[in-house]
Formats: structure tokens, sequence, C-alpha cells
């Protein structure tokens, strides 16, 4: 069964398949659908990416370092980083803006997403952190 990967407005949810163990490569490019919708979809795949937030696929586009450009380990690290970050964020309500960490995020290092979900997941961690002003870990690329 397929899992779904979405980000909406400012959610970000990572779900997980039941084999942990399996190698997941993804070759499609992402499709524009819809006003600023960011699609990457395979039948034989076990997860899939939703980014539904208002000007990320124009960022995405014009301002993010090409594919290939980063290591997959290195997204790997980043992501990790940045969603456990913005897990402890979207677990305190009352001191984060919740509106902008509605859900936590199943990101799980000992599942290969691939580097097109790990590439899409990392910018818009990058898009985020720009364009709300918020600074998950470290340093954060201004572009």
């Amino acid at each position: 069964m397929k899992k779904y990967i979405s980000i909406f407005a400012f959610i970000l949810t990572i779900a997980a398949c039941s084999t942990a163990s399996k190698n997941v490569a993804v070759t499609d490019n992402p499709i524009k659908k819809g006003n600023d919708t960011v699609r990457i979809a395979n039948d034989s795949l076990e997860y899939e990416v939703i980014i539904i937030d208002n000007g990320f696929n124009t960022w995405l586009a014009s301002r993010a370092y090409p594919r290939n450009y980063y290591s997959l380990t290195y997204l790997e690290n980043k992501n990790y980083l940045y969603v456990t970050e913005w897990n402890n964020r979207a677990m305190q309500p009352q001191r984060y803006n919740p509106n902008l960490y509605e859900m936590t995020i199943d990101y799980r290092r000992d599942i290969h997403y691939g580097y097109e979900v790990n590439y899409l997941i990392y910018n818009y961690m990058i898009y985020f952190q720009n364009t709300y002003k918020q600074k998950l870990w470290g340093y954060v690329p201004s572009r």
C-alpha cells in the first residue's frame, strides 16, 4: 500500500511504509498540479510527496540549488536535524506558533526515502525557514 508524504500550507507529514529496510529510488520529476502544488508519485514507489504552500513551487524553480548539488547523505542528515526540531516545536504549541507547526513529522533514519523525497523535504525546510523567519537548526542559507 502506498503511503503519502504531504506538506499542506505549513504542515509537513511523512508517513512511512511497513517495511523499513526497503530502498526506494525516485526517478520522477516534480509535476506542477494546480496552484503551487508539487507532487511526486509513481505506482511502484511506497512514498509520495505532495507539497502545497503558496510560493514554494516558484521558489523551488528559481532559488533552490539544482538536483544532485547535495549528496543524499547530506540531505538525509539535514532533514533529520530539521525534522527533529520541527517535532519539538510542534509538541510545544504554547511556546511556538501552532499555525506554523500544526503536527509532527514521521521521518525515520532507518527508511531510505530516496533522493527526490529528501531533496524536496530539505528545500521545503529551507523555504519555510526563510519565508516565515524561523531557524530550525544551524546555518540556514538565504536563497
